[in-house]
C-alpha cells in the first residue's frame, strides 16, 4: 500500500500512514525513496520506544556511535540532544550538516522528540539540492571541480578558540571528548557532490565544519565560502519544522543543512538522535 507523501513547504516531505514501530519492507522502500528525493522527511503522531528507534535507524543503515554528544544511559546508539531549563546554549544552534568532517560523512540522522517546551524549539532545514540548482553562473563556474576542507577540531577540539570548548554545552558535559577531535585529521570533499542515492547534485559545504577551499589563499577562500553560504541561506531554500509530541525527523546530511532554534529559555527540551553511517562522496 502506498504511503501518503506530502511536500512540506519548500523543503522536505511529510509521510503519513506509517507506524515506525513496525514498518514493513514496502514502507521502508517508500521512505528511502522519499528521503533521497526530498532530503528530509517528517513523521507525526508516532509512538516508538528506544529499541524501536534503534531498529528503525538500523533498517536504514549501520549506526554511527557519536563521539562527542552525551549518550543515552542505557542505549549508546542514541545521542542526547538536551537543554535543561537553566541552560542558555542549545546544541545545533547554527547552520550545519552533521559529520561532514568524517572521511565517509554520515548518511543522516533520525531525531525523535521526547520532551518539548510549550512553544519554540523548531528546527529549520535548508535544501542543498535547491541551493545548487539556483547557483548563478559566475558562482557555478568558480566552484567547478573545487574541493573543500572539513574539520572537527575547530568545533569540538580542546585548543584555545575551539568553538565548543568555550561554550556552556562543553562545560556542563552535554558535549565532550575533545581529545577525540584533536586527533582527527581534516578531510577533503567536493564542493558539489553527486548524491549517492538520488543522483542529484548538491552543494556540500557548511558554515560549522568547512574551513577552506583547497588551492585558494585564506582570504580568497573565506570570501568564496561566505558567498556560497549567503547564497545557500536564501529563504527560498528553507523551511521550518515545528515539533509536536510524537514527531520524528529523518534528514539527509548530504542534501540539507539544519538549524535548531534556541527560543525556549526556562523550559526543558530532550531529543534522541541516532546517526546512520554514510559512504565516500564524489
Amino acid at each position: 500500500m502506498a504511503l501518503d507523501i506530502r511536500p512540506h513547504g519548500r523543503v522536505g516531505a511529510e509521510i503519513l500512514g506509517v507506524d515506525l514501530a513496525r514498518p514493513s519492507a514496502a514502507d521502508l522502500a517508500q521512505i528511502r525513496a522519499a528521503f533521497a528525493e526530498y532530503g528530509v522527511v517528517f513523521f507525526r503522531d508516532q509512538t516508538i520506544d528506544e529499541a524501536q528507534h534503534i531498529a528503525f535507524a538500523r533498517a536504514l543503515g549501520p549506526i554511527n556511535i557519536n563521539r562527542f554528544f552525551t549518550a543515552h544511559p542505557h542505549h549508546p546508539e542514541i545521542a542526547l540532544v538536551l537543554k535543561e531549563p537553566d541552560q542558555r546554549d542549545n546544541i545545533g544552534g547554527g547552520w550545519h550538516t552533521d559529520h561532514s568532517y568524517d572521511v565517509e560523512p554520515a548518511l543522516g540522522s533520525v531525531l525523535v522528540a521526547r520532551e518539548l517546551p510549550p512553544q519554540g524549539g523548531a528546527t529549520a532545514f535548508a535544501s542543498m539540492y535547491a541551493a545548487h540548482d539556483a547557483l548563478p553562473d559566475h558562482l557555478r563556474a568558480r566552484i567547478e571541480g573545487a574541493r573543500a576542507v572539513h574539520s572537527a577540531r575547530h568545533v569540538f577540539g580542546s585548543k584555545p578558540g575551539a568553538y565548543e570548548a568555550m561554550r556552556e554545552t562543553s562545560r556542563d558535559g552535554r558535549i565532550g571528548n575533545a581529545g577525540a577531535a584533536d586527533v582527527l585529521d581534516d578531510v577533503v570533499h567536493p564542493v558539489v557532490i553527486i548524491h549517492p542515492l538520488s543522483g542529484k547534485r548538491a552543494l556540500y559545504v557548511n558554515p560549522a565544519f568547512t574551513t577552506a577551499i583547497v588551492g585558494l589563499d585564506p582570504e580568497d577562500s573565506r570570501a568564496l565560502l561566505a558567498e556560497l553560504y549567503a547564497h545557500a541561506l536564501d529563504p527560498r531554500f528553507q523551511e521550518t519544522f515545528h515539533w509536536r509530541p510524537g514527531s520524528i525527523a529523518l534528514w539527509d546530511n548530504r542534501a540539507t543543512w539544519h538549524y535548531a532554534h534556541n527560543d525556549y529559555h526556562g523550559h526543558r527540551r530532550e531529543m534522541h538522535r541516532i546517526t546512520i553511517e554514510g559512504e565516500p562522496l564524489h
